[in-house]
């Protein structure tokens, strides 16, 4: 670990054979770890890890069955009785309350932790300036962008002036924008001397932290530098790079080739991890297809260290869907605009979709993008323009249309009281999916999607990744030839995360048409055409490399990835803006 800042303890926390279970459940077990003061320490792990359970037990919500959780020196209860206000929480899910204003929520917060008169009225002022919600105090908190929402919450947090920063999941549903702006002020926070723990399903963000903790299964797999962390897969990364035409079809051949542990898109070429013990042949082979080595990153080494991605086949695999609908274009957009009395949320947005194409929607939080996905879907009926799916006009015959398509939601949308197997009946049902049809496809899915263990438990017990993986299927499961994906890996972890695109992948290469949105950049990767959405218009649209390449022409910049593209895009649009 990094050396102790100068007149700190060498310790913010200590975590001694730290164990909690839930009845027969382990939560965590034989935790030893030590978190250095002022620094950001990144809490990295999968879904049921244990990353909110520790948060809970450093935030003194909970006793642990076992060992012990000493901050500052102390017990975690002792502390918060001596100094109620020495730890602040962030939960993983917004806990404000939506219909009271930016300014209510702050003040309610301000008198839970006894913050009064003076005080309160020069923390409100740092706070709001700090956080850049100086503007918006008046508005309900549940009309705030999802970037918006998660300042609100490290705000509520930081009231008392807190030593210890708990974060769980705060990157979690929010743009590249938005989560930059969110990384510089945690930044400042721990260059003032605040120690902060960062919870995160995402590496990219884990590998901004100077430590980590990594867990898996309620245990720690790795503590200490990203960096070398990093290096134990060192020699065993590769980027490939095959033609455009070729990408999807080489990644799936290696994808399935014994002794890989990953193998994702990544710009233009294909980055593969091979196992510690591949077979030399592995490397050869590699060298016979143009492969280069490559630096490794925290994902690399993440991605070993869990046993490599799920090689099991998809079983939308070997479909063919091609030639069932007339039209080629399978989802068109013409003109499609969208006013909420005088606020214009959507305006003039105009695209195609074509048969076995991935088309993605970008955008920051509150840019429009959501509202173009509800009309398309025929959630939301457009002010004006033209939408239609599968060749069937979503304005005439909306009921027809929503037939042919299958639909995922941002927020979990299924029944949470009921079975995982009967939430996948009621959905086959509504699909008019016969029973036969049924029997045949829903152990075969189940399987798959590895909920078959997982049939006869009720639906809100799943952890996160489950329940994506439960959605997937009932998105699927009637054989659509339009899929609409709204951020469907939202805050699940790299392996789970692979295990969808390779699905969605298949059901691409089976003719199927898919429409997705995301604010994970290296996802959006896997489209073959984006569209880039501000302020309610369309920006940018092309493929990835080609918003890459123009980001290179306008910035100098020589390699800039997805995410920086992205966020000049909407930088320039914003200069613009305030130039006019």
């Amino acid at each position: 670990m990094n050396a102790p800042v100068a007149g700190q303890p060498d310790a913010a926390v200590v975590l001694r054979n730290l164990g909690m279970r839930f009845g027969a459940r382990e939560a965590l077990r034989g935790i030893d770890a030590r978190i250095t003061p002022g620094r950001i320490t990144g809490l990295v792990g999968p879904d049921a890890a244990g990353k909110t359970t520790l948060l809970r037990l450093m935030a003194g919500l909970m006793r642990p069955t076992s060992g012990s959780v000493r901050i500052f020196g102390m017990d975690a209860a002792a502390l918060l009785a001596a100094s109620p206000n020495s730890i602040g929480y962030m939960p993983q899910r917004f806990g404000l309350y939506e219909d009271l204003s930016v300014r209510a929520n702050l003040e309610l917060h301000a008198r839970l932790r006894g913050v009064e008169g003076e005080e309160r009225a020069a923390i409100f002022a740092r706070l709001l300036a700090f956080t850049s919600l100086g503007p918006f105090t008046e508005r309900l908190a549940g009309r705030l962008s999802g970037g918006m929402k998660q300042k609100l919450g490290i705000a509520c947090a930081l009231l008392g002036a807190p030593r210890l920063l708990l974060l769980d999941e705060p990157g979690v549903g929010v743009d590249p924008l938005s989560r930059r702006e969110l990384w510089e002020m945690v930044g400042e926070l721990s260059r003032n001397g605040m120690t902060i723990v960062w919870s995160t399903a995402y590496l990219d963000e884990a590998a901004r932290c100077p430590e980590i903790l990594m867990l898996d299964e309620g245990g720690l797999l790795f503590a200490g530098s990203p960096q070398v962390m990093a290096d134990r897969a060192r020699g065993r990364v590769f980027f490939l790079s095959p033609k455009p035409e070729e990408r999807r079809r080489v990644l799936q051949e290696w994808t399935e080739r014994e002794g890989v542990d990953d193998a994702v898109v990544q710009g233009s070429a294909l980055r593969l991890v091979l196992r510690e013990q591949a077979p030399p042949s592995l490397y050869r082979l590699l060298e016979a297809d143009g492969g280069v080595a490559a630096q490794p990153r925290l994902e690399d080494a993440y991605m070993s260290a869990l046993g490599g991605m799920l090689q099991t086949p998809s079983p939308f695999g070997g479909m063919d869907r091609t030639h069932e609908i007339d039209t080629e274009e399978r989802i068109v957009a013409s003109g499609l605009t969208k006013r909420f009395g005088t606020f214009t949320a959507a305006a003039n947005i105009s695209f195609q979709v074509r048969a076995g194409e991935i088309f993605g929607l970008l955008g920051p939080n509150g840019a429009g993008k959501s509202t173009t996905f509800r009309m398309l879907c025929g959630l939301s009926r457009p002010t004006s323009g033209q939408c239609s799916v599968a060749g069937v006009d979503l304005l005439r015959a909306s009921s027809a249309a929503r037939a042919r398509l299958g639909y995922m939601a941002q927020k979990f949308s299924l029944y949470p009281e009921l079975t995982v197997l009967q939430n996948i009946h009621v959905a086959a049902d509504l699909y008019g999916v016969d029973r036969r049809r049924q029997a045949e496809r829903i152990p075969e899915l189940c399987a798959a999607l590895g909920l078959r263990d997982a049939m006869r438990q009720r639906t809100e017990e799943l952890p996160l990744g489950q329940k994506q993986r439960l959605a997937l299927l009932c998105a699927t499961l009637h054989e659509p030839p339009v899929l609409f994906l709204d951020e469907p890996t939202s805050g699940v972890d790299a392996r789970t995360r692979r295990d969808f695109w390779k699905h969605i992948l298949a059901l691409t290469a089976a003719g199927t048409a898919v429409l997705v949105t995301t604010h994970f950049m290296e996802e959006a990767e896997y489209c073959d055409r984006l569209a880039l959405i501000n302020n309610g218009v369309v920006i940018r649209m092309g493929t990835p490399d080609a918003l890459k390449e123009e980001c290179a022409r306008a910035t100098g910049h020589p390699n800039p990835t997805l995410e920086e593209a992205f966020i000049a895009c909407i930088e320039e649009q914003r200069n613009c803006g305030d130039a006019s």
